[in-house]
């Protein structure tokens, strides 16, 4: 099963990085401003990093420092990669990670095409899994991620890892998505026609008990409270992890045991002839849901403590 759900997401995001999405597209510009980004910053990077894959945006509350090293799990096209390097500056690295050979491939094109076309030097992206990172032990000064982690099939493994590869002193700022109340099962199984981030995530509660339990101290889940709407309201846009495939079924949780459909068409592939890319059951469930009462977007801290 965890295979399966690995291989559907890798799949999902193989379409999304060949699809051209970009801040060059209105619809997927105004999805990571709804989530926090500034036209500024949006502006400061290559457009092709940002594909509206968002739920936060984590790199304004890293509290990053000139010469640190910072790495982004799951990192795209390298939005937030891109941003992390400008705050570490030339002295420090920002490092991407990703399980997807196009993202990665996606990421250093975009590195190549930096500010003035210029490459960006400060950065690296890296293929792999966020559950087993290529990473060494006590590398990195801060982990940043951006709605990926609800994706993994194993989240106290990533969690594990991101404790691993912190140095002592190190700390974890996250945007991501998270389980208020159990969502109604009509919405759980169609839930990648709304928003595919919702499905994997687990409850706030045990986003909390798997980092404590990995070992980090000061860990703190904050209700962001962004309105998740965002993504069906805006055209081009449904959702922040629902690229293109077909039709399947994969475990929706991991403690629930069940499963969702998935469902094409893509609700993150380019517009054909500017048609909105909103499912029509889309539209149906939202009329009978507001997805806010049941999940919420939250920012995550974590400190690993430096021995006494």
């Amino acid at each position: 099963m965890k295979q399966n759900m690995t291989e559907t997401v890798r799949e999902q995001y193989g379409s999304t990085a060949r699809s051209g999405l970009s801040s060059n597209n209105a619809s997927v510009r105004a999805v990571a401003e709804a989530f926090g980004y500034s036209p500024a910053e949006l502006s400061s990077i290559p457009a092709e990093a940002n594909m509206g894959l968002s739920c936060g945006n984590p790199t304004a509350f890293a509290s990053l420092k000139p010469g640190e090293t910072v790495v982004d799990l799951g990192c795209g096209g390298g939005l937030d990669v891109f941003l992390a390097a400008q705050k570490v500056g030339p002295g420090g690295r920002a490092i991407g990670i990703d399980m997807t050979a196009d993202m990665i491939a996606l990421a250093r094109r975009n590195a190549q095409r930096g500010p003035g076309a210029k490459p960006v030097g400060n950065v690296e992206f890296h293929q792999g899994s966020i559950d087993a990172l290529p990473l060494p032990d006590s590398s990195v000064d801060c982990i940043i991620s951006n709605c990926v982690i609800n994706l993994a099939p194993d989240k106290r493994a990533v969690f594990r890892e991101m404790f691993r590869v912190l140095k002592p002193g190190g700390r974890v700022a996250v945007s991501d998505i998270a389980i208020k109340k159990p969502l109604p099962a009509e919405l759980e199984r169609d839930v990648s026609a709304y928003v595919g981030c919702i499905a994997g995530a687990i409850p706030i509660a045990d986003y909390r008990s798997g980092l404590t339990e990995a070992g980090f101290d000061a860990v703190d889940v904050i209700d962001a409270g962004a309105d998740l709407n965002a993504y069906a309201k805006v055209d081009g846009q449904a959702g922040c992890c629902s690229p293109a495939m077909a039709t399947s079924s994969v475990p929706s949780n991991e403690k629930s045991g069940l499963t969702i459909v998935q469902a094409s068409p893509s609700c993150c592939a380019p517009a054909a002839a500017g048609d909105a890319l909103v499912h029509a059951g889309l539209s149906e469930l939202l009329k009978r849901y507001d997805v806010n009462e049941y999940a919420a977007s939250v920012k995550m801290y974590a400190v690993k403590r430096k021995p006494e």
